[in-house]
């Protein structure tokens, strides 16, 4: 039924409690998953916007942002990609730099996947939201079925 997954994740608590669903999904007839990191250029550019009395250049310091972001974003995605095969899964890994959502929907487009599999809530993880805002253009853009993973929620007594 969801032979192909896209999965994609920004290593919040609700992106790893998603990677949970997309394992269980190989029982449902899954056989690959596509594993994307998208670096956000926005993070880059707010960072290195304060580059300037460092006494670099900002393009120095956007380029300097952007490969550590890029190094520990491949190793992250090692350690899942690792986890996915384990699982039996074939997998494709992709780091788009861009905006979250609109790679997102787009790569889901290119490798024509069956589901998009996905937290709630990324790293900002706004407690009052219902809906992150990457989540939420997601679902709104997407042209394929979403799959949203509700982070836990705590009972107040």
């Amino acid at each position: 039924m969801f032979r192909k997954i896209l999965y994609p994740t920004d290593f919040s608590d609700c992106a790893t409690k998603a990677l949970e669903y997309v394992k269980k999904l190989r029982g449902a007839g899954t056989e690959e998953v596509v594993l994307v990191h998208v670096i956000d250029v926005r993070e880059i550019e707010t960072v290195a916007t304060g580059a300037a009395w460092l006494g670099e250049t900002t393009a120095e310091y956007e380029n300097e942002v952007q490969k550590k972001m890029r190094e520990e974003a491949e190793k992250k995605l090692e350690a899942v990609k690792s986890e996915l095969e384990g699982a039996g899964l074939k997998l494709s890994v992709k780091t788009p730099e861009g905006i979250p959502f609109k790679k997102i929907l787009k790569i889901a487009e290119d490798e024509d996947v069956s589901l998009i599999v996905l937290g709630s809530h990324g790293k900002s993880n706004i407690r009052e939201m219902l809906l992150g805002s990457v989540s939420e253009k997601v679902i709104r853009g997407a042209k394929r079925p979403v799959l949203v993973v509700k982070r836990e929620t705590s009972v107040m007594w």
